[in-house]
């Protein structure tokens, strides 16, 4: 007779059973341990030091001897009593410490991780295979937005200390279907697979044997690995070292002028606009009547990677970029006139030649644009002969090595090393040599973005931040249509029942979270600009920009 393999819910009875049965016999093993040394206690002290003393007491003391309290009321004074203690204290660290708890998470916890199952009343949900990279900023903009998330991780150790930090984790191996059913993958709002290339390709077919319509997005470190995270079946692969590289050369507004479309708002345009080698530089925002002639809107101005409101009177000066909203045909017209002002082909400054300077330096070829490259490596130099028209052996740290590469004369330097604590330093010092110059950088943590902003940078982006507005984008329907710079967001909030019937200027927004509404969605339509004594009605969203912060406070003082 040929047995059917017991199905999953029988093995993890069996397994169930084997864990409680061996967290008994420890259980026994650990009471039986302090009897013994209790009734040890109570024989040594009649033997070796002349005292009676009571089988409680001797439970008192191993207790307290066993968990290091060490009360000091009842001790030994001889050798061998205090040969004793120590062994008594030496076990309780071994098991109480270690072994206890170690059986605890692998016998009890992880099981418990292991089988539990997302609820069936939960859909719509996210699934990050790793709580690295992207994940930490993604997750708290997640619970932000009140999107239900989970974390797989396989360890138990670190499952139970990120549940304990408060992240919804699920425990499981990231390449098992039964983990993914258990989440109820094919449910999911979004599956993002955020470990190295190779594990991203395994977690995608997966997948993709549960559900083939569940969109999933895959990071990758090297390009070669998109093709085949595609054809495996990503929704999307995010290549967020490439993908920098062409941001910082797009917010460098060198060559050609031109508007540069960061997103839209329902059919709306929203752009950054050049303002370095235009006539628009050093002219208040009252003369350049774009909204008379051109119907375009200003709704504010990025310098510093910060947003500022703009007024009549708000000077755009070459370190600040005006954010501006129209019409797609309107945006052409814009670049058609920016188009007859040319601008000096001075080659731009690249410091830092990885990945990241690397696809820079890719993105202004393709513009036109001529390109230096500071390499401190002679080897790693030989092969940016195809990006760069002139590469610079030497160190960017050095006075005579920028001005070499062309510092005094470039529109731009993009700095684009792997180290923080180097960027924030050669933004400070290419600032303190030319002050007028327009930097933009790479930043790898949160942390430092306040630093370089001090160094002198007049915007800040990291890969982890361009991830993390990606995977929004593509949830829908949460407003993050656009990447402005490190800790700077655009959302789509609902009017909350607080506000309902009150003006812009009453709700106090602004003073209260650091918001700027931007635009406001009325029936379909979206008004740019929205006066401070607009009315604001239930059913109406605002487009608002800020820091995290400021939409923290948001949710705390109105929803």
């Amino acid at each position: 007779m040929v047995r059917s393999p017991p199905t999953a819910t029988t093995s993890e009875l069996r397994l169930r059973q084997r864990n409680t049965r061996i967290l008994v016999r420890l259980s026994v093993f650990a009471t039986g341990m302090v009897v013994l040394y209790a009734i040890a206690f109570e024989r040594l002290m009649e033997i070796v030091e002349g005292q009676s003393q009571t089988f409680l007491t001797g439970l008192y003391w191993t207790v307290s001897t066993m968990t290091t309290l060490g009360l000091g009321d009842v001790v030994f004074t001889t050798i061998v009593g205090r040969l004793f203690t120590v062994l008594v204290l030496g076990s309780g660290i071994v098991l109480i410490f270690f072994i206890l708890p170690f059986a605890f998470i692998r016998f009890f916890y992880a099981p418990w991780l292991e089988t539990r199952k997302v609820p069936s009343a939960i859909s719509d949900h996210v699934i990050v295979t790793s709580y690295a990279n992207i994940a930490p900023g993604l997750v708290e903009r997640l619970d932000t937005r009140r999107i239900p998330y989970f974390v797989i991780e396989p360890d138990p150790s670190r499952a139970s200390q990120l549940h304990d930090d408060g992240i919804s984790v699920f425990t499981g191996d990231i390449d098992d279907r039964q983990t993914y059913e258990r989440l109820r993958a094919s449910e999911a709002r979004l599956i993002l697979a955020n470990r190295e290339d190779t594990t991203n390709t395994n977690i995608t077919l997966t997948v993709r044997e549960l559900s083939q319509r569940v969109p999933l997005v895959a990071t990758v470190d090297n390009e070669a690995s998109i093709d085949i995270l595609e054809f495996s079946g990503a929704t999307r692969v995010l290549a967020l070292k490439q993908q920098l590289g062409h941001q910082l050369a797009l917010r460098l507004n060198c060559g050609t002028p031109q508007t540069h479309q960061i997103g839209t708002i329902h059919g709306l345009v929203v752009a950054e606009l050049p303002v370095h080698n235009t006539p628009y530089a050093n002219r208040p925002l009252r003369e350049l009547r774009l909204r008379e002639t051109l119907g375009i809107n200003i709704i504010g101005i990025i310098g510093q990677s910060r947003f500022r409101p703009a007024g009549p009177d708000t000077v755009f000066t070459d370190h600040n970029v005006p954010l501006v909203v129209g019409t797609a045909a309107q945006m052409r017209d814009l670049d058609d006139h920016l188009a007859n002002h040319d601008a000096p082909e001075q080659p731009v400054l690249i410091i830092g030649s990885g990945k990241v300077g690397s696809a820079a330096a890719t993105a202004l070829k393709r513009r036109g644009v001529p390109v230096h490259m500071v390499e401190k490596r002679e080897r790693a130099a030989k092969r940016l002969g195809d990006l760069s028209d002139r590469v610079i052996i030497g160190d960017a740290a050095e006075r005579e090595v920028l001005m070499e590469a062309g510092l005094k004369t470039a529109p731009g330097v993009i700095i684009s090393t792997n180290d923080d604590a180097m960027n924030i330093y050669l933004t400070l010092y290419c600032r303190r040599l030319v002050p007028d110059i327009r930097i933009v950088s790479r930043i790898n943590h949160q942390r430092n973005v306040d630093a370089i902003r001090r160094a002198g940078a007049d915007l800040a982006l990291s890969h982890d931040s361009l991830g993390i507005q990606a995977v929004l984008s593509m949830l829908g329907g949460n407003g993050d249509l656009l990447m402005l710079g490190e800790g700077v967001e655009l959302r789509e909030v609902a009017v909350p029942q607080a506000l309902v019937g009150t003006t812009l200027a009453a709700s106090d927004l602004a003073a209260r979270t650091g918001l700027n509404v931007i635009a406001i969605q009325r029936d379909g339509t979206v008004q740019a600009n929205p006066d401070s004594s607009e009315q604001l009605a239930a059913g109406n969203r605002l487009f608002a920009i800020g820091e995290p912060e400021g939409f923290k406070s948001f949710s705390r003082f109105f929803v």
